[in-house]
């Protein structure tokens, strides 16, 4: 069996340009970066501005497990698939980061004959997007640093810094650090850490921005701390933001890529879901409604997770109204969820698929509370029989929800045709009547209690002193009238990643709540939940080698 980068170098891409003409897009609507990748100009919104939306299609999936769910693999298979039956579709999704990519996830580029190309370039350094925002999040960190040292007129309190510094790899030593050791030369020692690259306030401002302009007004309004007599200090202040603008001009400019089927793909931004709001861009969402007449894009992880913020947040900021919601599961891991360990996965177990597909339910039920009919795709491996597949088909029918064998991993386009006519059948007869969760003028415990009890499923929350008086903090600065990003484990609907399945009579432990006022969200960190990843025991960087010809080999 051929490996995800064999099939990928075997592929016969087309240039570049034959992709943006397929969106209607000429060279002076894009920006080469090479044969392969491209940027797409701004310009294109304004100009497509009368033109009506596309549909817009939303995947996601149950929680993940050690099993696999393939949720990008099935959003590349789905466009493809929408296309060979004479759709215009385009895959929307977000850019892989390098800390999965060396360390345990993997990348975010699809799989099998379901992929976006040239998958080496967009899992590594891609266009530099990812680099862009680094720099701009670490400018202000120096700017930050260097104004106490020369002086600090704005009396920031080096002790209530809340912006941290940021690289885009998993690295846990950098976690809590000091920084200004040295001596006088070299500024005030004071406490600091990092965090991974697309967990930055800076990537959610990317991802949330309108336009250019938009972007560098949301870099000012970053809270950076507080000063000695307890009032906030924002960005603009140390008058770094339009510099920090400056280095994001192309990395606000969405990627134009391929999928091996040559259908568009465009490829922008990339927060985590379990750490940041896990959607891609909104320039690109909307260019992908402009320019084709399906869009069909990804929210992380879990339903609860990406698809959640994607609703609450994104949806409510871009005015956006997904017309269908397609849920990713696996046979193998509803086995999972059913308390099968990873190594008899293979094996058909039919009453750990009763026990498992409990997980499903929940996130069926969720997706239908923002009023969005959902069908369930699943996703085929080779071991799955077809009692299991018969046992999902007849839960979902009794829960009024479609279900879809799909196989696009193997097929391509060719195993998405029978989700591609479901999801087409439930556009065209306008099931669905979008809505947000909870209106976010509510008091922030009353939101986060609404997320918690509603799409997690628990009796309740309890929120540490720290917590609570971070939350009067937010109310006294007038700030508290936001949505909100919950930071929880992917691994299970609850805070605790161990209780797998469809847990009940838990309760969620808020620990933290930061102000992202820039990206106009509240963050609330629940459980063990870590901004800065580490790497595994064996990293994927060790399979991973580039020969003397410079064929890359290990990268999945």
């Amino acid at each position: 069996m051929k490996s995800d980068i064999q099939i990928a170098q075997e592929a016969q891409m087309q240039h570049v340009r034959l992709v943006a003409e397929k969106l209607g897009l000429s060279e002076d609507d894009i920006d080469l970066y090479g044969k392969y990748k491209c940027k797409i100009s701004l310009d294109v919104l304004s100009k497509n501005s009368e033109k009506n939306n596309g549909h817009l299609i939303l995947v996601t999936a149950i929680n993940p497990t050690p099993a696999g769910e393939g949720k990008s693999t099935v959003t590349i298979g789905l466009s493809q698939a929408l296309n060979k039956i004479g759709k215009n579709s385009v895959a929307v999704l977000r850019e892989p980061s390098l800390g999965p990519v060396f360390g345990i996830k993997g990348g975010a580029a699809g799989g099998g004959y379901a992929q976006v190309v040239p998958m080496e370039d967009i899992n590594l350094h891609f266009t530099g997007d990812m680099h862009a925002i680094t720099a701009a999040n670490n400018l202000l960190s120096a700017a930050i640093d260097n104004h106490i040292h020369q002086g600090n007129p704005l009396r920031i309190d080096s002790r209530k810094i809340s912006f941290k510094r940021v690289m885009d790899m998993n690295d846990r030593a950098l976690r809590d650090v000091v920084v200004g050791m040295g001596g006088k030369a070299n500024g005030f020692l004071r406490e600091d850490g990092f965090m991974i690259t697309v967990a930055s306030e800076i990537m959610a401002i990317l991802c949330l921005s309108k336009d250019l302009m938009d972007l560098k007004e949301r870099m000012g309004r970053i809270l950076i701390g507080y000063n000695l007599d307890g009032e906030p200090v924002y960005c603009k202040e140390l008058g770094v933001n339009g510099a920090m603008a400056l280095l994001m001009k192309d990395a606000i400019k969405p990627n134009l890529v391929q999928t091996l089927e040559n259908t568009p793909a465009i490829v922008h931004g990339g927060p985590f879901a379990n750490i940041a709001h896990g959607c891609n861009s909104l320039i690109a969402t909307n260019m992908g409604l402009k320019l084709s007449d399906y869009a069909v894009t990804e929210a992380g992880f879990g339903a609860d997770l990406g698809a959640e913020k994607f609703f609450d947040i994104k949806c409510r900021y871009g005015e956006l109204k997904p017309e269908c919601v397609v849920i990713v599961a696996t046979v193998r891991a509803l086995k999972h969820h059913g308390g099968v360990k990873k190594e008899d996965l293979n094996t058909p177990n039919v009453e750990a698929l009763a026990k498992g597909i409990v997980n499903l339910e929940k996130h069926i039920e969720n997706v239908k509370k923002f009023g969005v009919k959902p069908v369930v795709a699943i996703n085929r491996f080779v071991s799955d029989s077809e009692e299991e597949f018969k046992f999902i088909e007849d839960f979902c029918k009794s829960l009024d929800v479609e279900v879809a064998l799909t196989d696009v991993w193997a097929k391509g386009g060719d195993g998405g045709i029978d989700l591609a006519h479901k999801v087409i059948d439930i556009i065209e007869k306008k099931e669905s009547d979008f809505k947000v969760l909870y209106d976010e003028k509510l008091a922030i415990e009353e939101k986060i209690n609404s997320i918690a009890k509603e799409i997690y499923g628990a009796d309740g929350v309890d929120f540490d002193k720290v917590a609570l008086n971070q939350i009067r903090e937010i109310e006294k600065l007038g700030l508290d009238k936001l949505p909100i990003c919950v930071a929880k484990t992917q691994n299970s609907l609850s805070d605790n990643g161990a209780l797998i399945g469809r847990p009940t009579g838990f309760r969620v432990s808020v620990r933290e709540v930061k102000l992202s006022n820039g990206a106009g969200f509240i963050v609330v960190l629940t459980g063990s939940i870590m901004t800065m990843p580490g790497l595994p025991k064996v990293p994927a960087a060790n399979k991973m080698d580039i020969l003397e010809d410079g064929t890359i080999v290990g990268l999945f």
